[in-house]
């Protein structure tokens, strides 16, 4: 992880983006309260692909998943680029982030967004791959309440 360690009580560049993901989050609340969906959707979408620039693939899933529950967010084009991002990453399928990224969904948000939408997949996707066929494989436990 790259520390800016020449700068006073530094942050990790991580940290940063975090940081922005919880922005998005609180901006689509917002925008929630203001009954401005299209705006709450793009907000909910750029939080996602922060996380996924970051690598953090479980969090994007479990945002994603939270964001499901939200009426305005399941019926717009974000949701279905979200879904279809996030399928494409357990799939390890590049080539199909590449071409999503070029979506008109991804187009019509932030510039910002867009040029973190633009450089992903970031990580190593096949090994990502590989963790969720092995979840799959794993027998489910009734009694397991967690």
């Amino acid at each position: 992880m790259l520390i800016l360690q020449h700068f006073p009580g530094y942050v990790s560049v991580t940290q940063r983006y975090l940081d922005g993901a919880t922005l998005q989050l609180k901006f689509g609340l917002a925008a929630s309260k203001c009954n401005a969906t299209n705006s709450q959707c793009k907000a909910y979408l750029s939080a996602i692909i922060i996380y996924l620039y970051t690598n953090d693939y479980k969090q994007a899933e479990m945002f994603y998943n939270d964001c499901s529950q939200i009426d305005a967010f399941c019926k717009s084009d974000q949701n279905r680029c979200a879904s279809n991002l996030l399928a494409a990453y357990s799939d390890g399928d590049i080539e199909e982030i590449k071409r999503i990224a070029q979506s008109s969904s991804i187009s019509n948000l932030d510039h910002s967004m867009i040029r973190l939408a633009r450089k992903l997949p970031t990580g190593d996707v096949s090994a990502l791959k590989g963790n969720t066929a092995r979840q799959e494989d794993q027998p489910l436990d009734e009694n397991d309440l967690t």
